[in-house]
């Protein structure tokens, strides 16, 4: 199981770039690592919960404005067509880093997946900024 704390130690460390931040002060510095923490954990448990219970239900993952904008932004291949709800929805977050979702393919990894979650987080921000100055 050591790979599994080095893979959640990578993210971290490569996802976040906490070393690039540049804060003056220790409590400055310890809040944004503890943020970090929780978001380096989310990538980490969706990665693994998609490989070993990908009949989960999607909103035990993501929150409904989330698979919203998933369904709107990228859309079903034939090859995840098929697949079950959670792991169609991992596999469009993968597509947003990158990720090819081949047949051949194998999982996506941590690192599309930290790259698809930054985008779908800009997304959602850009949508509800935009409802906020329509409605």
């Amino acid at each position: 199981m050591r790979w599994k704390i080095e893979t959640y130690h990578k993210i971290l460390k490569s996802g976040c770039k906490a070393e690039d931040s540049r804060l003056r002060t220790a409590d400055s510095l310890a809040n944004l690592i503890s943020v970090f923490c929780i978001l380096s954990w989310r990538i980490f448990w969706l990665t693994m919960i998609s490989r070993c219970a990908p009949q989960s239900p999607p909103e035990a993952v993501f929150t409904p404005t989330e698979i919203e904008l998933l369904d709107r932004v990228v859309r079903d291949l034939p090859y995840t067509a098929q697949a079950p709800p959670l792991l169609r929805n991992v596999i469009k977050v993968a597509r947003l880093g990158g990720y090819l979702a081949r047949a051949s393919d194998p999982p996506p990894g941590n690192t599309v997946m930290w790259r698809g979650m930054q985008r779908l987080t800009d997304i959602q921000l850009g949508y509800e900024l935009a409802l906020k100055r329509s409605g």
